[in-house]
């Protein structure tokens, strides 16, 4: 071997050991035992019995992502650059009570004995939102007004949105401080508010009236009825049942726990009061645990609580009315060659989804059957979603079934290669199903509609195909597509009616440019 070959072999060994160093050390959960338990101090009220699901949970490691990159805290990260929309441009650190989490983590209980309380924020100008965490945090559920939350949907037909979403009191959330100066105040003014937590366009801000309602107390009126040692993340959510929108609370939660830097999966709090849905499977895959805080008996105090920003700050919805000059690229090209016009994050996102339901992450190609490619139809089915739906969807396509007919009948005499053509009746299947059903398409064909958001789980080599009917020309999943990578066809049409030939020529096209 000569020594430029030498060189070069030391150089790739060099750069592969630097990189592996950098994605572990920024995992740091998976050098830990699996089996450590989501222990609890209880150094206060040791008699308590707790009903909340988080006591008996253990918190999940991240799992190993293909297009992981870290999310280090970077000041240089560009305004309006893919990062600061879809990765770390929360750059903008605002202590409003010193300490940090590590230095918890380092001293554990002891903290809460002596000490007072931390909080701070972190502010994406590009997004205009706030990531806030803080440690010694006691929420009294009994002043948060809003019904109990995560009830069977049938028990609750008709109920108000009103009631469902929190109104909080003040002092419904309170942190501990030792400086009697501070005692009876509030956390923020409305000058922080407007500064870090801006309303905008949203009529109702959860988070920042959650926020708003913080007041800082003494020891002697900080009284837990529960202590929550491992990370929590407090949600709240508005139209939780549409699929589209829960995606980006999810993308929201996922972002708000790496720029926190948490060791490991939070539980999550729903901090609202909306009844339970089939979409909480995944909430529950995702993260280590689910309560909802009208489940807590009693004040429960948090060692280190995470705010989630609304899933309307996200880019994916922000998208919708903003430009965000982002295309998909891999990891891999992005670490060694950066780019504020490529992002690999959305890809990373899916991953996590897939790797949460156990589904292999590390395939970078579309996997086939063993009789041919499949080509998925996501289905728009009648279905009650929440206690004001009538249980009709409206028709966005209105001779779908004669299209999904068509598509199989001429996929049945498909002579270049066999062809799967799957049903994807998705509101009667589990979210497991509805994942494992996206990861395996060569081709994902659909009417436009919440169902299609799924494509943020699809492999690095599957196409879209979407059906657009004239009243909704919306980009959602185009942008989805874009920013993940994806090679995306839309067919327009006049009304809601598509001609089947139309469809199936269209489709064919895009199997012969897969090579079938």
């Amino acid at each position: 071997m000569n020594k430029k070959k030498l060189k070069i072999l030391v150089s790739l060994f060099a750069l592969n050991s630097i990189t592996l160093y950098l994605y572990f050390s920024s995992h740091p959960d998976h050098f830990r035992h699996k089996s450590r338990q989501n222990h609890f101090s209880l150094s206060e009220n040791r008699h308590h019995n707790f009903h909340s699901s988080i006591t008996s949970q253990y918190s999940k490691p991240w799992p190993i992502l293909p297009s992981y990159l870290p999310w280090s805290q970077n000041p240089n990260v560009v305004w309006r650059s893919c990062e600061g929309y879809f990765g770390n441009g929360f750059t903008l650190k605002v202590d409003l009570l010193k300490t940090s989490p590590e230095f918890h983590r380092k001293f554990g209980e002891n903290t809460v004995s002596g000490d007072g309380g931390w909080f701070r924020c972190f502010f994406s100008e590009t997004l205009q939102s706030s990531i806030c965490e803080g440690g010694a945090i006691r929420m009294n559920p009994d002043e948060i007004l809003m019904s109990r939350g995560g009830e069977k949907l049938e028990s609750v037909i008709g109920r108000s949105e009103d009631d469902e979403l929190p109104v909080f009191k003040n002092g419904a959330f309170q942190i501990k401080v030792t400086d009697k100066l501070k005692i009876g105040k509030k956390l923020v003014d409305e000058k922080f508010l407007n500064k870090y937590l801006p309303e905008g366009a949203i009529s109702r801000h959860t988070m920042r009236e959650l926020i708003d309602s913080i007041q800082l107390v003494g020891a002697d009126d900080f009284h837990c009825s529960e202590w929550i040692e491992e990370p929590s993340l407090l949600i709240t959510r508005f139209e939780y049942a549409n699929l589209f929108h829960t995606v980006t609370d999810w993308y929201s939660a996922y972002v708000a726990s790496r720029v926190t830097g948490l060791p490991s999966r939070p539980h999550l709090v729903f901090v609202d009061g909306h009844c339970e849905t089939q979409l909480e499977e995944t909430w529950k895959a995702l993260f280590s645990s689910l309560t909802y805080a009208k489940n807590f008996s009693g004040p429960v105090c948090f060692r280190h609580a995470a705010l989630s920003p609304l899933g309307y700050e996200t880019a994916l919805f922000k998208g919708l009315s903003e430009t965000i000059d982002c295309n998909g690229a891999s990891a891999h090209d992005l670490w060694q060659n950066p780019d504020d016009k490529k992002t690999a994050r959305l890809s990373e996102f899916g991953e996590m989804i897939r790797a949460a339901f156990g589904f292999p992450v590390d395939r970078q190609n579309i996997p086939r059957t063993v009789t041919g490619p499949n080509v998925l139809f996501v289905r728009r089915e009648d279905y009650l979603a929440h206690p004001r739906h009538g249980g009709k969807v409206q028709s966005r396509l209105s001779n779908e079934e004669q299209v999904f007919d068509s598509i199989k009948s001429w996929a049945l005499n498909h002579s270049e290669c066999k062809l799967n053509v799957i049903n994807g009746l998705f509101a009667h299947m589990s979210m497991k199903e509805q994942v494992r059903a996206i990861q395996d398409a060569s081709v994902i064909v659909g009417a436009h509609g919440a169902g299609l958001t799924h494509i943020v789980s699809a492999a690095p080599k599957a196409v879209i195909l979407e059906i657009i009917s004239s009243e909704y020309r919306r980009p959602h999943f185009a942008l989805i597509a874009q920013w993940k990578g994806l090679e995306y066809h839309p067919i327009y049409l006049e009304g809601s009616y598509a001609d089947p030939p139309v469809v199936i020529d269209k489709l064919s096209s895009i199997l012969r440019s897969l090579g079938c």
